[in-house]
């Protein structure tokens, strides 16, 4: 995994939610622009490809949202948890239509899921701060770029339902007012300057795993 961009402190003195975005910028760019996400887009992988994407949102979900359980009752991370957002039934029910019933006999981590899942399981059960970074990483970007691959996954393959509903966010009833709602909270938890420096820290950490997963995914 590549060393993540260094946290400018400058930016410990706008609203979090800019901060985060902007620090992030290059890291999130560099995950669009992958090979894995531009072969995707090209058209040039078929759906059995995409299956091994879903598959290891299977085992990264899975620990995001047992930190989400973990943090529920934390004074800062149980703001951000949101059963809204859970993504672990709709993988199942997706992976099941990829993989066919035995499906869980079927799903193997990439070494980068594993090295993921292993980070995630090290700093978010017990830091709202590292949960919040791993949170936001994923969530926030499902909630926006995830949804190309939903278009994507219709037009090319004509999923629109099991198979797809990882991008369904069907109990949110308005995904713009949320992502409103979730950076206010980004602003208005009284994070230190020194807690907000690690949080960008973590989730460019959270942004390289993800880069590295997609990087394993390459056939």
């Amino acid at each position: 995994m590549a060393a993540p961009l260094a946290v400018d402190s400058d930016l410990t003195q706008t609203p979090f939610s800019t901060t985060l975005r902007e620090s992030t910028r290059r890291a999130h760019d560099r995950a669009h622009h992958s090979r894995y996400m531009r072969d995707l887009f090209n058209g040039d992988l078929d759906l059995t490809e995409y299956a091994r994407l879903a598959a290891q949102y299977w085992f990264i979900y899975q620990a995001i949202e047992e930190a989400a359980d973990a943090m529920r009752r934390d004074p800062v991370g149980g703001r951000f948890v949101f059963d809204e957002l859970r993504r672990v039934p709709a993988l199942a029910a997706d992976l099941k239509f990829l993989y066919g019933e035995q499906w869980r006999d079927r799903v193997t981590p990439v070494p980068a899921t594993e090295d993921y899942v292993h980070r995630i399981r090290a700093v978010a059960f017990d830091w709202a701060g590292g949960y919040v970074a791993h949170h936001y990483t994923r969530y926030l970007g499902d909630l926006a770029g995830g949804q190309a691959v939903r278009k994507l996954l219709a037009k090319a393959h004509g999923v629109e339902g099991p198979g797809a509903l990882f991008y369904h966010f069907d109990d949110i009833d308005n995904v713009p007012a949320f992502r409103k709602r979730y950076k206010a909270l980004l602003d208005d938890t009284p994070w230190t300057g020194a807690e907000r420096d690690r949080i960008v820290t973590e989730t460019l950490v959270a942004f390289e795993f993800n880069i590295a997963v997609l990087d394993d995914l390459v056939p």
